[in-house]
């Protein structure tokens, strides 16, 4: 493999902007491609089977773009489909549930980790059984937070219904004892300030988007594909895709991303 060949990453929506925001400060001479399911957004709320299947189809259609190794920048297609994509596919890919989750057993003092995330992440158990394996003792207390997502993907960052969902969700752990709280779906970072006003200084905000790049860089290391070479200009080092509203997308990542989108493509990535 081509250690200048880019990196795929996808999520459904705009949440995985948030890893790729990160890959491109931890790792910056590597080259992505990205893809969002925004006309099938959320993952959150849809089968294993559906997830599994929509993930598939991705893939597919980031093995055409000549990746290198795919990061599954969504906890919920992390959760329902890795392991199947694992074994049915012949390229490194990783998710952002097992960084996460061991960042958080590394992190708590008092063994009570809370967790948010979809409804999907939450009743999988996968953060549950991943702190297990690492830390039988610690306690996981989860809520989904099912309105986040729609939220954050119409721009509503900061915003007063936001702020009043978060109030309402939030309220269940911050009477739990916890002092750590794991961000478990990817676009909810992009409301990490929110999230954490309310939490209050005791909990430590666990991001999976920023150890997954770590976790990608030690995997790029390990298979030998880290790319060494110099670093191209924005507009060739990164490729953006989606299933739907391009441009509504674009500006949106312009806001988030350390460097300028000039343009997004629109496919049909049912015929994958």
């Amino acid at each position: 493999m081509d250690r200048k060949a880019p990196i795929g990453v996808f999520d459904s929506g705009v949440g995985g902007l948030t890893v790729a925001r990160e890959i491109m400060r931890q790792i910056p001479n590597e080259r992505i491609v990205y893809f969002g399911d925004t006309a099938r957004v959320p993952y959150g709320s849809k089968s294993k089977d559906t997830v599994t299947m929509y993930s598939r189809q991705i893939i597919r259609f980031l093995k055409t773009e000549g990746v290198k190794a795919i990061v599954i920048a969504c906890n919920t297609a992390s959760a329902y489909a890795l392991d199947t994509m694992v074994k049915e596919f012949d390229i490194p890919i990783i998710g952002v549930v097992k960084p996460g989750a061991k960042v958080a057993v590394d992190t708590t003092k008092n063994g009570r980790v809370g967790l948010i995330g979809t409804d999907a992440t939450i009743q999988s158990g996968v953060y549950d059984k991943y702190i297990k394996e690492l830390n039988s003792d610690i306690e996981v207390i989860g809520k989904a937070c099912p309105l986040f997502c729609p939220l954050v993907e119409e721009g509503m960052l900061n915003d007063t219904i936001t702020n009043q969902v978060a109030e309402r969700y939030l309220s269940y752990l911050k009477d739990k004892d916890i002092d750590t709280l794991i961000m478990g779906c990817t676009h909810y970072p992009l409301i990490s300030s929110t999230i954490g006003e309310i939490m209050g200084d005791k909990v430590n905000l666990v991001n999976p988007a920023f150890e997954t790049a770590i976790e990608l860089r030690k995997l790029l290391f390990r298979e030998n594909l880290y790319n060494q070479s110099d670093v191209d200009s924005p507009s060739l080092m990164y490729r953006f895709y989606v299933s739907d509203a391009a441009e509504k997308f674009r500006r949106f990542a312009d806001s988030i991303l350390p460097v300028d989108i000039s343009v997004t493509k629109q496919i049909n990535i049912e015929q994958y």
